[in-house]
């Protein structure tokens, strides 16, 4: 097959685990979900990006006509592919693909959800901006970010360099909740409603390209 990034053979090694592996906080997650169906309807073309192993496509694609769904991880996608079969689920096209691989026309989606995925991106602000592209006018980007750039998270920065020369971390952005609001209101998003957990740590927004 092409060559694997280190990114790439990290994620193929989580895959498995990640599959397995009960959802965090799962009222936070119930949440999220519901809030961002808020904003569906049966007729939009919806695209995630850093869809992992597609439980959150799945869950969502009754409420949409279609879902593109991407990860960067070819094992992530294979596994997404069978959950989805295995539910039943024949709207979402899954593939392998990095964020800064996917080119389709502007104007193409509706809503576009990138959730837990900016702060592992190398320039999560040119990614807001491509995600804008993206979109129809009106259309909406929906996010959920850890922001680790916050003051008591400071150790992760020690440990973080010399785990990811061992090949046990990806990138990792020290994202701040002002820093993210700003990249998404740079690139010309207003936000219509956003709401935080995890102690403040983790921003969901829900931004709307001007129609």
């Amino acid at each position: 097959g092409r060559g694997m990034t280190a990114k790439e053979s990290f994620w193929d090694r989580q895959a498995e685990g990640y599959a397995k592996r009960p959802i965090r906080d799962e009222a936070s997650y119930q949440k999220k979900l519901e809030i961002t169906r808020t904003y569906f309807r049966p007729d939009m073309s919806v695209m995630e990006f850093g869809c992992g192993t597609g439980s959150t496509a799945i869950l969502h694609a009754p409420h949409v006509k279609h879902i593109d769904a991407y990860d960067v991880s070819e094992k992530m996608i294979e596994i997404a592919k069978a959950k989805a079969a295995a539910a039943n689920i024949s709207n979402i096209t899954f593939r392998a693909a990095a964020i800064g691989d996917i080119n389709p026309p502007a104007g193409s989606y509706d809503a576009v959800l990138g959730l837990n995925i900016l702060h592992l991106l190398k320039d999560p602000a040119a990614t807001i901006r491509r995600v804008k592209d993206m979109l129809r006018p009106g259309g909406y980007f929906i996010s959920s970010t850890p922001c680790f750039g916050v003051g008591r998270l400071w150790f992760l920065r020690l440990m973080i360099p010399p785990a990811r020369v061992l090949g046990y971390a990806p990138l990792l952005r020290f994202l701040t909740p002002n820093g993210l609001r700003k990249s998404i209101t740079d690139a010309g998003f207003t936000i219509d409603q956003e709401w935080s957990h995890a102690k403040g740590i983790v921003l969901f927004v829900v931004a709307k390209k001007p129609a």
